[in-house]
């Protein structure tokens, strides 16, 4: 098993808790970082400008994702135009539909001709990464991010259409792709194991990352210890 360090993916912080940003930001391991208007709302942010620039006073050399917001592909337009204004680190993330199910590629293609750094975001299928791939500029740096965490919520196995996606991007040098919503650690190594450039990981499971290559008998006498403390504590009787 490959050593954290020793891993060609890189490892993308996703949140949205300043605290929790900085603190994954600070770690070498940590390559970028991403965040989306779900999680800034679940940690109370209001104004969001106010939360992306305080952010960018703090993370000014590592890429960092902020999504635009609207339904309407013009005003789309003008949040990415300013949010990409903020700095050159920052990537817009731009979903690839709206809630109507109109597609964004033509604004894509038009916000890369004007080099805006973008991800393209909650992408589930192959159709859409060979669109979205598409409408990229070559030489303009870009992530599209394939969801590949909620795919196998549906039950589907992501690791053969996130193969395929690896090989989409081949014609886009200077896009890459991202493993969005990963659910488990094992995820990153999967990632890495099909040349998959990017993973966006929870500090949830960034926490986790202490584990990787500990022994499985040592692992499995800390659980039968955690299981009989827990029972002492409580006091079980039968």
């Amino acid at each position: 098993m490959k050593t954290v360090e020793e891993l060609n993916v890189k490892i993308f912080a996703d949140g949205a808790d300043k605290a929790g940003m900085l603190e994954m930001y600070a770690k070498p391991y940590i390559k970028g970082l991403t965040t989306n208007p779900t999680l800034m709302s679940k940690v109370g942010i209001s104004d969001y400008k106010a939360f992306a620039v305080d952010i960018l006073s703090s993370i000014k050399d590592k890429s960092i994702s902020f999504e635009v917001f609207s339904d309407d592909f013009s005003e789309m337009e003008r949040q990415a135009l300013e949010i990409a204004s903020w700095g050159d680190n920052v990537y817009v993330k731009i979903p690839v539909t709206n809630t109507k199910r109109e597609t964004c590629y033509a604004l894509v293609k038009k916000l890369a001709a004007q080099k805006v750094k973008l991800n393209v975001t909650a992408i589930m299928t192959l159709t859409q990464v060979r669109d979205v791939v598409a409408a990229l500029a070559p030489n303009v740096p870009s992530y599209v991010s394939v969801f590949a965490g909620r795919i196998a919520d549906t039950g589907y196995d992501p690791i053969p259409l996130m193969a395929a996606s690896v090989e989409m991007l081949k014609v886009a040098p200077a896009a890459e792709l991202i493993w969005a919503s990963p659910r488990e650690l094992l995820n990153i190594f999967q990632a890495d194991a099909i040349g998959c450039q990017v993973i966006t990981v929870t500090n949830d499971i960034l926490k986790k990352l202490s584990l990787v290559g500990y022994d499985l008998d040592e692992y499995s006498l800390d659980t039968v210890k955690m299981f009989h403390n827990d029972a002492q504590q409580a006091g079980y009787q039968i």
